[in-house]
């Protein structure tokens, strides 16, 4: 107990005395992870609108894919971008790997499928005829869909903090495509596992005090625009 009391005091003195170190880190961690999150949302939302609203050929089979991707190993995307990325790969040219973009591709990969299968399902739960009273009054196939996006606003947001949130806390994309360069590639949670290796605790613990800090005001934040705003509808 005395071990841990120690880390956590030396831990919070590190966060307070603002470390250039950590600090570079967690700016790292929240770059890499707003970039990933915004293309994936750029991506996943009208995707995931265009699912829950029409129907093709396909469509189940395309929902069976997405939800079978949610459970996709973090190592397994680390592999297969990796092997793009490489000097022998497709992409190798580019010089992508062991940098933060090469990281934020692997991120996209792993939540896109969430922000895609949670934005379908939230669209899903609002009733059709909303859509269909819009277009029956003029508006157009965007207006329409506008609409539908406004009453679900509440579920596509909690689906791109909980897409946020999966990225800001993987490790295996992060070690494999970034490589764990100091000052460069170096995330919170490869970082954390790094001072564990090395058995030195007390950056790994201010980096988890941060880590748990940011997922607690993301899902505060949520929380309080549900409440001032969920009574408008």
């Amino acid at each position: 107990m005395d071990f841990l009391r120690e880390s956590f005091g030396a831990a919070i003195a590190m966060i307070v005395a603002l470390d250039p170190e950590m600090y570079s880190i967690v700016y790292l961690s929240l770059h890499v992870s707003f970039f990933s999150t915004l293309i994936a949302s750029i991506l996943g939302v009208p995707l995931g609108f265009y699912l829950a609203v029409k129907k093709f050929r396909g469509k189940r089979l395309v929902i069976t894919i997405l939800n079978t991707l949610l459970a996709l190993p973090t190592v397994v995307i680390g592999l297969l971008v990796y092997a793009f990325l490489s000097r022998r790969g497709m992409l190798g040219f580019m010089g992508l790997l062991y940098t933060p973009k090469a990281i934020i591709i692997g991120q996209v990969i792993l939540i896109l499928p969430w922000v895609t299968t949670f934005t379908m399902t939230a669209v899903s739960r609002i009733d059709e005829r909303y859509r269909q009273t819009a277009l029956t009054l003029g508006a157009s196939a965007l207006q329409a869909a506008l609409v539908v996006v406004r009453e679900a606003r509440f579920g596509i947001l909690a689906a791109i903090i909980a897409a946020f949130g999966r990225v800001i806390a993987e490790i295996g994309i992060a070690m494999m495509l970034g490589g764990n360069i100091k000052g460069y590639t170096r995330t919170m949670t490869t970082a954390m596992a790094l001072e564990h290796n090395k058995g030195e605790f007390v950056l790994a613990v201010a980096l988890g005090i941060v880590l748990l800090t940011v997922s607690l005001l993301l899902n505060a934040a949520l929380q309080l625009a549900q409440g001032r705003y969920g009574g408008e509808r």
